[in-house]
């Protein structure tokens, strides 16, 4: 692999964790949530995860593995690897309690309540690092194999990064009564994403061949259809804004389609 193109999956990755710092100052300078931004900007994130995921990472991981291994064994790792990725995202979903989990929803109003948090900032942050390095796994691998591909991807992803950092920066700051250190807890847990990157860096590039890739591909395929279903629309939902989390799904899949289109 070249320098360069690992040094961009690095920056990449980067930019889509901390990404949370917006959501943060968002939580901590803003009186009330802009629930039609957050609907919108959920749905363009899950239309961008699910368009990739079903008309590029998949097609281009089959080809790769019916080279190696024929239709049959190489659609059956391909069906390993998506629902692979699917259950390791699940996995740390169910263990991390539901009181903790940084995608459950939050809105800023929460700052002025008496918000009840049973664990301190810290070991929050450490929660939600092993809740979202699969993220950083997702990230850093699509900007491996095509920058072009991982562009929309990171921007989706760190869309979805906003209200995240709003649901850290909430807890912490009623725990605390301390904006500042609301705001870095919540600034530093999207490193998770960044430690997703370097997993993959220590322990999946020095294997890398042609196969892994494909199986990767698949795997991170898998997540991304997760978090869309799982996360990114009941949260559109759950801030009240259906058709606009719709329309947002809509728009974010024309523009991965468009942006696919163009680099044919």
């Amino acid at each position: 692999m070249e320098n360069q193109t690992v040094l961009t999956a690095f920056l990449m990755t980067l930019f889509a964790g901390l990404s949370t710092g917006i959501g943060s100052l968002i939580s901590l300078l803003a009186k009330r949530t802009n629930t039609n931004f957050l609907s919108l900007s959920l749905g363009l994130s899950a239309g961008v995860m699910i368009y990739v995921s079903f008309m590029e990472l998949m097609p281009k991981s089959l080809d790769s593995l019916i080279g190696v291994f024929g239709q049959r064994v190489g659609t059956l790792y391909l069906m390993l690897g998506f629902f692979g990725g699917i259950a390791l995202i699940a996995l740390i979903d169910f263990l991390v309690p539901k009181s903790q989990n940084p995608h459950e929803i939050h809105g800023v109003e929460e700052m002025k309540t008496n918000y009840r948090l049973k664990q301190t900032g810290v070991i929050t942050a450490i929660t939600i690092a092993i809740h979202n390095f699969p993220e950083g796994i997702a990230t850093f691998m699509s900007a491996m194999n095509s920058v072009e591909v991982a562009i929309p991807i990171t921007v989706a992803i760190a869309i979805h990064n906003i209200p995240e950092g709003i649901a850290v920066a909430v807890p912490i700051y009623h725990s605390t009564g301390n904006r500042k250190k609301a705001f870095w807890l919540s600034f530093a847990s999207g490193l998770a994403e960044p430690l997703g990157a370097l997993i993959a860096f220590f322990f999946l590039l020095p294997f890398w061949n042609p196969v892994l890739d494909a199986f990767i591909l698949s795997a991170i395929s898998g997540i991304m259809v997760f978090i869309s279903l799982d996360e990114l629309l009941p949260s559109a939902e759950k801030y009240g804004k259906h058709h606009l989390s719709i329309i947002g799904l809509v728009i974010g899949m024309a523009i991965m389609a468009l942006s696919l289109y163009l680099f044919i």
